[in-house]
């Protein structure tokens, strides 16, 4: 019981969330799973010795409400010529059998009532001597009832079932919808007679064998067949003799131990078995809700893969250098600051004390914010053609265009803190410039001379390092960027050496990709987080799929 359990947990956590996948039959499928496991499979398992119960179901008008009554000897169950008539289910047991029904063990859903029940959410319980203590009779509504709850409510009674009694008449028999539960009981190998009432006198033998034959069509030759002519009732019941073969071959079930566990593990495998591919269905469909989720994702985040990529690029190709930052390194380098600013610590000073008395700012200061904006602006630009593929990729597909409809972040566009969190990202890495600088060379004597001139010029030389690879440089701008910058160049080789400046260089530029990848991430994580909070579960479909395979198996032992 403990795995059915588990396979019920599992299944009422399923939560289809794209259109189609899974289609709404299989939606209903894992509804009337739940409801079988809750109905049937679970109170059987937990209880194999219980009485056996039979539900007797069929047409409207068929007469099963007196069928009831003659089974029982005495009005159990009202009939009566209005249709529907059996509006509530009415359960009749041997009272040393209440134990099983009067509890919500089976049919759960169901409120227990002593005396007539007033609506289909009710089941009237009624105690009788004259049923064996091994049996128990459901008389359910119609099956083809014009009342919507009545038809569900029957279905859900006969998949509750151990065994059916399917009640027809002469005239219906042939009937469409009678045929459909037919058909299911053959799949699910329930144990099932059927019984001809009303037939007319003397056409007993032709209506037989005729109903014989297209029961041995749909795999259900082997269901006994009970007939009851028309006739007149005694006490509003059938006479004994016209119904003795029924109630005969049901107290034989109940009765005999033996024939009875054996109804009972025909009609719990057939239920196990057909639960089983209900949950194989499921997990198929999980499985495309699965592959759903990878391709949105996937859509999503290639374009910032993308991005990521061409940032990298940028840094390399010298595209930062351009324009207003190769102009503020120009006149850094013309003015011989960069100079004073790796020579003399006091002339560094000095010049931050003039910048502070005259309120303008020095050379190095608008280097290091051309810089700033620079990136700041390739990053935008960059995450800006991401974000706009990603969105459009996710309108290609149902599913995408959902999630974009439904966010309550724009997808469309950048996140609104992407300039502030550009420009933190483009200063922390300044600032992780100068902390290379002052750690390089720990145990070296260098390292105090070094730290003897000026850090933020030698920061600036790295920065151009950085950033002057010249593969989208001019002649004139490779003059300007490396050329003009080689004394500063040259002096930093001298503090730290050749080598240290290539890896600073080196180091600085990795800083930077991995900065890029943090905040190009966060940009993706809006579409990521989008579709995680969807829910699905990538191993839900392995779990059902074991599931049902631990089921069948401890229920075929």
């Amino acid at each position: 019981m403990a795995t059915a359990t588990e396979l019920r947990c599992e299944l009422s956590e399923v939560a289809p969330v794209f259109a189609g996948a899974p289609s709404e039959p299989t939606r209903q499928a894992v509804t009337a799973a739940v409801q079988q496991l809750d109905d049937y499979i679970i109170p059987r398992l937990s209880s194999l010795d219980a009485p056996a119960l039979a539900v007797i179901g069929g047409s409207t008008g068929a007469g099963k409400s007196t069928l009831v009554n003659s089974i029982i000897g005495s009005e159990v169950t009202r009939p009566g010529v209005l249709r529907p008539t059996t509006t509530s289910p009415v359960l009749v047991h041997h009272p040393d059998s209440a134990g099983h029904f009067d509890d919500a063990r089976i049919l759960g859903g169901l409120a227990r009532v002593s005396g007539a029940a007033a609506g289909a959410g009710e089941l009237q319980v009624v105690a009788s001597r004259t049923l064996s203590p091994g049996l128990a009779v459901l008389d359910a509504p119609d099956i083809d009832s014009v009342v919507d709850e009545n038809r569900v409510l029957a279905a859900q009674l006969l998949e509750a079932a151990d065994l059916w009694v399917f009640v027809t008449t002469a005239a219906r028999y042939a009937d469409a919808v009678p045929w459909l539960f037919l058909r299911d009981a053959a799949a699910r190998g329930v144990v099932l007679a059927l019984v001809i009432n009303r037939i007319p006198p003397g056409a007993t033998a032709e209506v037989s064998d005729h109903l014989r034959s297209m029961l041995a069509a749909q795999g259900l030759g082997e269901a006994p067949l009970f007939t009851i002519e028309e006739q007149t009732l005694v006490d509003g019941r059938i006479p004994e003799a016209a119904v003795a073969p029924l109630r005969s071959w049901l107290e034989r079930v109940a009765s005999d131990q033996a024939v009875r566990a054996e109804v009972v593990r025909r009609t719990l495998a057939g239920a196990v078995g057909s639960l089983a591919d209900h949950a194989t269905e499921t997990a198929r469909e999980l499985r495309a809700q699965v592959a759903i989720t990878e391709a949105l994702t996937a859509s999503a985040i290639a374009p910032f893969d993308r991005a990521r990529a061409q940032l990298n690029d940028d840094v390399r190709d010298g595209t930062v250098l351009r324009g207003e930052v190769m102009a503020r390194w120009a006149d850094l380098v013309g003015t011989g600051e960069l100079l004073r600013q790796l020579q003399s610590t006091l002339g560094r000073w000095r010049d931050r004390l003039t910048a502070a008395v005259t309120g303008r700012p020095t050379s190095s200061d608008r280097f290091e914010g051309a810089i700033e904006a620079g990136v700041e602006t390739l990053v935008r630009a960059r995450v800006a053609e991401a974000t706009a593929a990603a969105a459009e990729a996710w309108r290609l597909h149902p599913a995408g265009v959902a999630l974009l409809a439904e966010s309550s972040d724009d997808l469309t566009r950048p996140s609104s803190d992407l300039p502030e969190r550009a420009e933190a990202m483009i200063r922390a890495w300044q600032a992780g410039l100068l902390d290379l600088l002052r750690t390089e060379g720990a145990d070296k004597r260098s390292t105090a001379r070094a730290l003897s001139y000026g850090v933020n010029g030698m920061a600036m030389v790295l920065m151009v390092a950085t950033f002057a690879h010249t593969g989208g440089l001019t002649g004139a701008e490779i003059a300007i960027a490396g050329g003009s910058s080689a004394v500063g160049h040259k002096l930093t080789e001298a503090l730290l050496g050749d080598q240290a400046v290539r890896r600073l260089a080196l180091e600085a530029r990795t800083d930077l990709d991995r900065r890029f990848g943090v905040l190009i991430d966060r940009e993706a994580a809006r579409f990521r987080s989008e579709v995680a909070s969807l829910g699905v579960d990538p191993a839900a479909a392995e779990r059902l799929d074991a599931m049902a395979g631990r089921l069948r198996t401890e229920v075929a032992r």
